[in-house]
């Protein structure tokens, strides 16, 4: 039997198709966000086409909204769909509120390239991700602005970094406190509050380069239990490999959920009981010279989870 010699996808083909499954992929790991997700898909599926201003990066965005919805999340998720898995390059910038922050950023010397210069090299396209934006000193807020118009910046080695291929996204909390203030708002609502407030901290050349502001909406109850239970089957099959077959009982995940749900900081706090319980759990049984597998449970004290015996 002859074969026919396999034939390799062309690269502008893998790449269509793998943008044909970018907004299932974001609906799988973000929950909650349809809107933001719109957005995001949009912008993201037009730079990967090449239709993104040649001399601005392929896209930027604001991130905005309350803690704990999704923000950073997105900003993981789509990058490592995109670029081969690889995670996107982040800056705090609450380290970022003094004057010299912009030398720790771009180099303070002939010699020296600063922590964006040296994070960037040898990569020609990526995520740039720049958190908390409003706690930037305002020197290093001038620097975005170049990076926004013009898809570059210079280093103090005099170097000038083209950032063309770079995906820039800003996150921020700002009107965060007034939207966990409203009962039951409309996203409409929500929205147009969160938005005004950074208009008016954000100063308008900033907030006018950026070309998407993608308010992410709070999680209600049901979405963060879904995010429950993404989170449980993610930690279950990561024990798994280590060697612990673990298979929570509803009851356990009706535990889990009550103790990780926050109203106001979303569904940050819901990872960390996740992984607590059901790690003490295991942890117990090894120290005891048991396997750490099996039906996991609520104990009697109604305080922890525990394995059924």
């Amino acid at each position: 039997m002859v074969l026919a010699p396999e034939i390799e996808t062309p690269p502008v083909e893998r790449r269509t198709n793998l943008l044909r499954g970018l907004r299932s992929h974001l609906d799988a790991q973000v929950r909650g966000q349809p809107e933001a997700l719109d957005l995001v898909t949009s912008v993201l599926t037009r730079g990967e086409l090449g239709f993104a201003q040649p001399r601005r990066p392929k896209g930027s965005f604001l991130f905005i909204g309350p803690t704990g919805v999704g923000k950073t999340e997105t900003v993981n998720v789509f990058t490592r769909y995109l670029f081969d898995g690889r995670l996107p390059i982040r800056f705090d910038m609450s380290e970022y509120q003094l004057q010299k922050s912009v030398e720790k950023l771009i180099g303070e010397h002939r010699g020296d390239r600063g922590l964006l210069g040296a994070a960037v090299h040898g990569h020609s396209r990526g995520t740039l991700l720049f958190d908390e934006l409003e706690k930037a000193h305002a020197l290093v807020l001038d620097l975005f602005l170049q990076v926004l118009e013009d898809g570059r910046i210079t280093l103090a080695t005099g170097e000038t970094l083209d950032l063309t291929g770079f995906y820039v996204v800003f996150t921020s909390n700002i009107g965060s406190r007034e939207v966990m203030g409203m009962a039951s708002p409309p996203f409409s609502s929500v929205k147009r509050t969160v938005l005004t407030r950074a208009a008016q901290q954000l100063r308008p050349e900033l907030f006018g380069r950026i070309s998407e502001k993608v308010v992410f909406a709070r999680l209600d109850y049901e979405t963060q239990r879904s995010i429950c239970s993404r989170m449980i089957a993610a930690e279950c099959e990561r024990l798994r490999r280590l060697g612990h077959d673990v298979q929570p009982e509803p009851e356990a995940i009706e535990f889990l959920v009550r103790e990780g749900y926050h109203k106001t900081l979303g569904a940050r706090p819901m990872r960390g009981a996740v992984e607590r319980f059901i790690q003490d759990a295991v942890a117990t049984e090894v120290l005891f010279g048991r396997t750490g597998s099996g039906a996991l449970v609520v104990h009697p004290a109604r305080d922890r989870l525990t394995f059924a015996s």
